[in-house]
């Protein structure tokens, strides 16, 4: 099939807080009221997998870092190849997928505990699976994500730490450059207000759909 009669697959990335579920709810919308063919998702996946990781990042199950790594990535392929529901599937049919993280998260997030190399390495697989046609990297803050999430939430992931934050927000930047060549990524600034943030987020998808 070739690429002009595929679906597109577009990634929003970003540290906690940083608004990208939001982002990506509103080009969601944006397309499906154009009579796109479009579909949302988002990882961890509600499976099996997706539930056991849910538990350990709330801190009701833990686990060592190399384990969590290694279910993301076990989450990522069963989300791409399921035969219903998989992206890989869907974009093959002519649907664009909105996809809420993908592997820059593990990149970012796992890569504060283990080399980074070991972590592209663990979702390999995933990538030569499907590279998303372009990753939104939603840049906001860290100090600002944090006061967001204190005054949404009542408890907060293991991840949701000042120091944490700062260093995945640098772990993303550091992921963008290693791979520049190899993947398209967009850093969108996220302290702009929700509707010129969207305004951004669309000028970069318009370039691959």
């Amino acid at each position: 099939m070739e690429k002009e009669n595929q679906g597109r697959f577009v990634v929003f990335e970003g540290i906690d807080g940083a608004g990208k579920t939001t982002q990506a709810e509103l080009l969601y919308k944006r397309l499906a009221s154009a009579g796109t063919p479009v579909s949302a998702t988002c990882e961890p996946t509600d499976g099996p997998v997706g539930r056991l990781i849910r538990r350990m990042l709330s801190g009701s199950l833990s686990a060592d870092q190399r384990t969590i790594a290694s279910l993301f990535a076990a989450d990522r392929t069963e989300h791409l190849i399921n035969p219903e529901t998989g992206i890989r599937h869907m974009v093959d049919n002519g649907t664009i997928v909105v996809c809420d993280r993908y592997y820059f998260s593990s990149y970012a997030y796992h890569s504060q505990y283990m080399d980074m190399e070991w972590v592209i390495q663990a979702n390999r697989l995933n990538a030569d699976i499907l590279k998303p046609d372009i990753t939104l990297f939603i840049d906001v803050d860290p100090q600002i994500c944090l006061k967001r999430l204190q005054t949404t939430r009542k408890h907060l992931e293991i991840y949701e730490k000042i120091d944490i934050m700062k260093q995945v927000r640098a772990n993303y930047l550091a992921a963008f450059h290693r791979l520049k060549h190899q993947e398209r990524v967009a850093v969108i600034d996220g302290n702009e207000s929700v509707e010129n943030i969207a305004k951004a987020v669309w000028e970069q998808v318009c370039l691959v759909i």
